[in-house]
């Protein structure tokens, strides 16, 4: 073998499909792949070594076998120089681990009903987050994320005690910022296989802690994979399970499956040194439990459409909207349905913008089902109601740089729409859960590669009715309107109208 060959063939398994991965987790299965490869070819060339120099002890052939051992030793030397180094960015094949830190400083604005004002003009926040990520198998793997989510030093929070509560509520717990402890975000293995039990359909099956918060949609402006909720309808932390189905094969029609969820929101369980441990506890809240079902019926690469239905039942609202320490009541269920368009990229071969601009659609519903003698939203004991919203957006390339994305952002919610998307990364409320309309626009840029960007993103909210970020019940969740809101005496304590701008530098890798 000629030493070009030797050295093309080592540059090609160094220099080769870890470039052009895209997250830190499949450059390092890439390095996984190369340096196996490169191990099995340092062998190789190892006993081609030997067979040479046998051959020169054999055939005195000393010309040509002198300067093919020499060719030989130099490129196992370099193999072997690379394989260690691949070892050391591999972790020695133990748990491989990312970082993603975002400093982020926000204006914040709110307008009450009654006309007074309450502002933040420079709230500060730390978020760490840090991957895990490990294949044992090709069919088996396994992922977590910690997280640390804080304001700058210390917040006091004196002026509203009895909200303390909520801080840590697990729907939220990593997505509020709060204290400095480091808490699990997601943590859950995967089993993936290419057939059911004979069957052409590729299917998944996973269970732990879901990565249920940055969904479908809401994933653009938050600069993020998307999970895979309907960002519209549901955005919060969650243990469950889900198995998803791959039906492409079957019926021929492009990009086709359905995805089967389910999880615990709460659970109603006695305390650990009680007289029954864990134990369902009568005098407490019932289990909060949702399953749902994702199904697309089509996706191209180009166009898909994606729709989403779920039951969520034993909801529950505070007992006393004024002292939230008393508790929840359990209040009813909740229906709830989206369906979304998404278009990534416009026409085929227009223009280089409309290639890579995305755009989409989306409509909501939710529907109530009280328990018997509860309220929900607002309306009256024992009545169901549906909730509508609908959101429109688009995602553009920057025309100021290469990398750069502008996004502008549309959603309208009635009187009694409700979604349940308290993780939604908006420090004055989930946009997508506003009773009234909610407009959006956004800059985010990368600075150094992938690794470093920063984003500005501008959010305004106009609430036509009060309780779109509480809970289920006629409480915190009471959808009056402004007018209802200061005949009630609550006009300083609802909100008419919210606008944040917010700043961030973020690190990846």
């Amino acid at each position: 073998m000629k030493k070009s060959l030797l050295f093309s063939l080592s540059a090609a398994l160094i220099l080769g499909t870890n470039l052009n991965a895209q997250t830190m987790y499949e450059r390092m299965q890439a390095m996984e792949i190369q340096m196996k490869q490169m191990k099995e070819e340092l062998e190789r060339l190892k006993a081609q070594k030997t067979q040479a120099v046998a051959d020169n002890n054999t055939d005195n052939k000393e010309d040509n076998n002198d300067e093919e051992e020499e060719s030989i030793e130099e490129i196992v030397e370099e193999m072997q120089e690379n394989i260690a180094e691949l070892n050391k960015n591999t972790n020695s094949n133990h748990l491989k681990f990312g970082v993603d830190y975002r400093f982020a400083v926000e204006n914040l604005h709110y307008k009450m009903a009654d006309g007074s004002t309450q502002k933040n003009d420079a709230f500060m926040t730390n978020r760490l987050w840090v991957n895990m990520n490990w294949a044992a198998t090709k069919n088996l793997s396994f992922t977590a994320q910690l997280a640390y989510n804080k304001a700058f030093g210390a917040r006091s929070g004196a002026s509203d005690p009895t909200n303390a509560a909520f801080e840590t509520f697990d729907w939220i717990a990593n997505e509020n910022a709060y204290d400095d402890q480091l808490r699990v975000r997601s943590v859950y293995f995967l089993y993936k296989d290419t057939d059911f039990f004979g069957v052409d359909m590729p299917w998944t099956f996973s269970v732990g802690r879901r990565p249920s918060t940055n969904g479908h949609l809401i994933n653009l402006r938050d600069d993020d994979p998307q999970s895979s909720p309907m960002g519209h309808t549901i955005n919060v932390e969650f243990d469950g399970l889900s198995s998803k189905f791959v039906l492409e094969n079957l019926t021929g029609v492009d990009g086709m499956y359905v995805k089967l969820c389910a999880g615990r929101g709460m659970s109603n369980a006695a305390p650990r040194m009680g007289t029954t441990p864990y134990a369902d506890d009568a005098v407490d809240n019932a289990s909060i439990d949702l399953a749902g079902l994702i199904f697309t019926p089509w996706s191209d690469g180009q166009y898909t459409v994606n729709t989403q239905y779920y039951y969520a039942d034993n909801l529950i609202d505070v007992r006393d909207p004024h002292n939230y320490i008393l508790g929840f009541d359990t209040v009813g269920a909740l229906h709830s349905l989206t369906a979304n368009f998404v278009a990534n990229g416009i026409g085929d071969g227009i223009s280089d913008y409309l290639d890579e601009t995305i755009f989409f659609v989306s409509g909501a519903m939710s529907i109530t089902d009280p328990d018997k003698g509860k309220a929900m939203l607002g309306s009256a004991v024992d009545e169901s109601v549906k909730g509508y919203s609908y959101w429109i957006g688009t995602q553009m390339p920057s025309l100021i740089s290469e990398e750069g994305r502008w996004g502008i952002e549309f959603n309208h919610g009635s009187k009694y729409w409700r979604s349940i998307t308290y993780g939604e990364d908006t420090n004055i409320g989930s946009k997508v859960a506003a009773r009234g309309d909610a407009y959006e626009v956004y800059f985010t840029e990368y600075l150094v590669e992938d690794i470093l960007s920063m984003q500005i993103r501008y959010t305004y909210i106009d609430y036509n009715y009060a309780g779109s970020n509480g809970f289920f019940g006629n409480t915190s969740g009471n959808s009056m309107s402004m007018e209802e809101a200061i005949a009630a005496g609550l006009g300083d304590q609802v909100v008419d109208k919210a606008q944040d701008i917010r700043f961030y530098l973020r690190y990846r890798y």
